[in-house]
């Protein structure tokens, strides 16, 4: 398997391992005799590639991936060939290292405005002045 590259940063080799397993689905045949599915596994926490705070937003962004070694897992079975599937799941790791890579802007805490909080009051009001509307007209059934 070659190196991975993302943006400036290149993946080792080494960070990364893969396995071909049957895919399940529709498929006919080919399905029960040839092993298409990939899982790819990227070692997240012994990597060296990647900076400390980018393994974090990764480690976030991706939990439900994670496995209990660390790794970072994904499969992909979309096509029939192995090969596409080999390289649709790098180019989804890719993707999921490119936004990881990406700082999130820090958020300022803002107050409503005035008018905000006006609008805000009335339609409140004409909420409860139409609920208030619908109830019975004060007579009670016998």
């Amino acid at each position: 398997m070659n190196d991975l590259v993302v943006g400036t940063f290149l993946v080792p080799a080494r960070d990364l391992s893969w396995e071909a397993v049957r895919s399940s689905g529709p498929g006919g045949q080919n399905v029960n005799k040839v092993s298409t599915k990939v899982i790819l596994r990227f070692d997240l926490e012994g990597t060296s590639a990647l900076r400390e705070d980018v393994k974090v937003r990764l480690r976030i962004s991706s939990a439900h991936r994670i496995d209990a070694e660390g790794f970072l897992v994904l499969s992909n079975q979309k096509t029939r060939s192995l090969a596409m599937n080999l390289a649709l799941a790098r180019e989804q790791l890719v993707e999921l290292i490119q936004s990881a890579l990406v700082r999130p802007r820090q958020r300022y805490a803002t107050r409503p405005t005035r008018a905000a909080k006006a609008r805000r009051l009335n339609e409140k009001r004409r909420q409860g002045d139409k609920k208030r509307g619908r109830g019975s007209s004060g007579q009670e059934d016998v």
